[in-house]
């Protein structure tokens, strides 16, 4: 790659500042920016569903769900990173002037034919270092399928939920999220949604099926 073809290295408080201004939305990955693409409507019914079944359930506890509009920062000392995850989960909050969240406890994200690949790998690596996460919930738009990393003690362990008669537990804020709830508005086939998604089965990786920990916690 030439010099000119490199990506220009951009400082966070940079990106902060061109965000603010900003008409569309861009992640932020150790000096690099990535502008998002737009959501689908079934992408966002899946995303406010899980929004209004959390807001209803934790209201009157301290913990607060937060939608797209919520940047969550990764600072570690050898990298510093902005995401705008689908939703997430706090208990204890920046302070109300700041943009940006630092201690979720969960993290979802709705996977699309051009995030997949970053919510399945990039994304996934980032989240479960967070040191307050206690789960990483994966959902599939075109199936009615979840899955989920959830923090134990001797790492994240990774579980699948599937069909809209399942539910996730998630002790930790006292929740359960059944997957009707998630899914409610969208129509399935029996091979998955309505409209056909050819970009799925274009788009590459799928995380492996593994019952060891991953990610052991330090």
């Amino acid at each position: 790659m030439s010099t000119a073809e490199q990506p220009e290295f951009v400082t966070a408080e940079d990106y902060l500042a061109t965000e603010e201004l900003a008409t569309t939305k861009s992640e932020y990955i150790d000096g690099w920016v990535r502008a998002m693409s737009g959501a689908t409507i079934r992408h966002n019914t899946v995303k406010v569903n899980c929004l209004a079944a959390l807001h209803r359930l934790l209201r009157g506890q301290p913990c607060r769900p937060f939608d797209s509009d919520m940047r969550l920062r990764i600072h570690r000392s050898e990298s510093k990173r902005f995401y705008y995850p689908d939703v997430q989960v706090v208990c204890e909050s920046n302070a109300p002037t700041d943009v940006f969240q630092d201690q979720p406890v969960l993290i979802i994200e709705v996977l699309s034919p051009s995030t997949r690949v970053y919510d399945l790998d990039e994304k996934m690596t980032a989240y479960l270092k967070i040191a307050s996460l206690r789960c990483y919930v994966i959902l599939e738009q075109h199936i009615p399928m979840a899955i989920v990393m959830r923090r134990t003690a001797d790492g994240f362990l990774r579980e699948t939920f599937e069909g809209v008669d399942t539910q996730i537990e998630l002790p930790f804020i006292n929740c359960t999220l059944p997957l009707r709830d998630i899914y409610e508005g969208i129509e399935f086939t029996l091979t998955g949604v309505l409209e056909t998604e050819l970009a799925y089965a274009a788009e590459g990786q799928q995380i492996d099926d593994e019952s060891e920990p991953i990610g052991k916690n330090v």
